[in-house]
């Protein structure tokens, strides 16, 4: 029964800790440096869906995630490296 209370306090701490908000433009360079035409702008956390759906479609892309607030890059999460498949 610990056990099961502390992971369920530690899943619940360590998912605070990525939560974001505001909004972000999220687009990428393809494997050979090349910009890709699809770009997103995002809310929040979904960040993450628009990352993986452009890592599907160009495994070895470079993902740049930016706040259209401030114009800064999302150092937390940007430039992220898409696998190669």
């Amino acid at each position: 029964m610990k056990n099961t209370i502390s992971i369920v306090l530690t899943t619940f701490f360590l998912a605070g800790c990525v939560t974001l908000s505001g909004t972000y433009r999220v687009s990428a360079i393809n494997k050979d440096g090349v910009p890709i035409s699809m770009v997103m702008d995002v809310q929040g956390n979904h960040i993450y869906s628009a990352r993986n759906a452009i890592c599907s479609a160009y495994p070895g892309a470079t993902v740049s995630m930016m706040d259209m607030t401030t114009g800064k890059e999302l150092t937390s999460e940007s430039p992220y490296k898409c696998g190669n498949k």
